[in-house]
């Protein structure tokens, strides 16, 4: 099996559960924090929408730098309603699954590396990163906003069996 089509299955499944939890965001929470330190929902919700665009970039690029020349982070876009975050994350999702689909599996076990202010943070088969700085940094934030909305009220969704606030059927999936 051609690597691409070993990592499809598991990047359908864990962008359905982010775009699930991205539609439960409420716009009038967007400036909500749940400390000083923590980004905003409308933050977390925008880098969630973006960060699929980084498959894009490990595909088609050797390396990526971030704050190059000593300069901050640029962060996300600042998305102001939960549509642009919904229309955001599905053009940067379906750009990102065709980058894979396209993907050799020569490409893909080539080394791709992440810089800041210039140092090597990693340098690693395309294929790691794509399932570890992407697909597990996307599991790791889609799991902090999930505390956000319980923080607020808002129903939590099922995403790899029930929640407390939603159920999913035995054997039919979520």
């Amino acid at each position: 099996m051609a690597i691409a089509q070993a990592l499809l299955p598991e990047f359908d499944l864990e962008m359905a559960g982010v775009r699930k939890t991205l539609e439960r965001v409420p716009e009038e929470k967007f400036e909500w924090r749940p400390h000083p330190k923590s980004g905003t929902m409308g933050w977390l919700a925008s880098h969630l929408a973006t960060l699929p665009g980084f498959a894009v970039r490990i595909v088609g690029t050797d390396l990526e730098e971030v704050a190059p020349g000593g300069q901050p982070p640029s962060g996300p876009p600042k998305l102001k309603t939960r549509q642009e975050v919904l229309d955001a994350f599905d053009k940067n999702r379906d750009a990102a699954r065709a980058a894979i689909v396209g993907a050799s599996d020569e490409h893909l076990m080539k080394t791709w590396t992440l810089l800041f202010h210039g140092k090597t943070v990693f340098s690693m088969p395309r294929a790691d990163v794509l399932r570890r700085a992407l697909m597990n940094h996307m599991i790791h934030h889609r799991a902090q906003l999930g505390v956000y909305l319980r923080l607020n009220e808002v129903p939590v969704p099922a995403l790899y069996g029930p929640s407390a606030d939603e159920q999913v059927s035995v054997g039919k999936g979520s």
